[in-house]
C-alpha cells in the first residue's frame, strides 16, 4: 500500500514537473500555426495585388457596409476578451463569465455581419462564381470565407474556454487554456484589421 502511493506521489511530482513543458510546447504549437496562417493570407493578398493589373479588374468596388459594422464589432470583442482574461486569471469569476459570454456573442454578430456583406455584394449583381462574377468580387469571396472558417475554429475554442471556466477548471496556475484561446482569438481580430485596410486601399 505504501509502496503504490509512494509511485501515486512520484507520478504526480513528473507531471506537475512536465506541465510547464508542455505548455511551452502548447504555445509554440499555436504561434507555428498563426504564422502559416499569416503566411497564407499574404500569399493571397499578394496575387489579389498582381490580379489588380488585370483588364477587367474591378477599380469603382466598394467594400459593403456591414463590413465596417463587422470591423467595429471585432475590435471591441478583442477589447472584451482582454478584460475576460484578466477577470478569470484574477479569480474574478462572475465578471470573467459575462465577459467571455459577450465576447463568444460578439464573435456570432460578427459573422452574421459578414453573411451580410456577402448579400450586399449579391444585391449589386456580383458572385461568387459564374457569369455575373468578377476576378475582384470571387478574390474577395475566397479572402473572407477563409477568414471567416479561422472565427468559427476561434469561436468554438471561445466555448471551450466558457465551459472549463464554468468548471473552475482555472486557477493561477493553470491558465494556459485561456491564454492560447485569448491569443488566437487576438490573432484572426487583427487578421480581419489587415483584410479591411487592405481591401480599402487597394483598388
Amino acid at each position: 500500500m505504501g509502496v503504490t502511493l509512494q509511485k501515486d506521489f512520484q507520478m504526480e511530482q513528473n507531471l506537475n514537473n512536465d506541465k510547464p513543458r508542455v505548455d511551452r510546447a502548447k504555445k509554440m504549437m499555436l504561434w507555428f500555426g498563426m504564422i502559416s496562417l499569416s503566411m497564407s493570407f499574404a500569399g493571397l493578398t499578394s496575387a489579389y495585388v498582381v490580379s489588380s493589373k488585370r483588364e477587367d479588374w474591378l477599380s469603382d468596388f466598394q467594400i459593403p457596409e456591414a463590413f465596417y459594422l463587422s470591423l467595429a464589432v471585432i475590435i471591441f470583442s478583442s477589447i472584451t476578451f482582454f478584460f475576460a482574461k484578466k477577470s478569470v486569471m484574477a479569480q474574478e469569476n462572475k465578471k470573467g463569465m459575462i465577459l467571455l459570454i459577450t465576447t463568444f456573442l460578439l464573435g456570432v454578430v460578427f459573422v452574421v455581419f459578414q453573411f451580410k456583406g456577402f448579400s450586399e455584394i449579391i444585391a449589386n449583381g456580383y458572385f461568387f462564381t459564374g457569369s455575373e462574377s468578377t476576378i475582384t468580387t470571387s478574390f474577395i469571396y475566397l479572402v473572407v470565407l477563409l477568414h471567416l472558417t479561422h472565427i468559427i475554429a476561434a469561436l468554438i475554442s471561445l466555448l471551450v474556454v466558457i465551459y472549463n471556466h464554468y468548471k473552475q477548471r482555472y486557477t493561477p496556475e493553470n491558465t494556459v487554456g485561456i491564454e492560447i484561446a485569448a491569443t488566437f482569438w487576438h490573432f484572426v481580430d487583427v487578421l480581419w484589421i489587415y483584410l479591411f485596410l487592405f481591401f480599402y486601399f487597394v483598388r
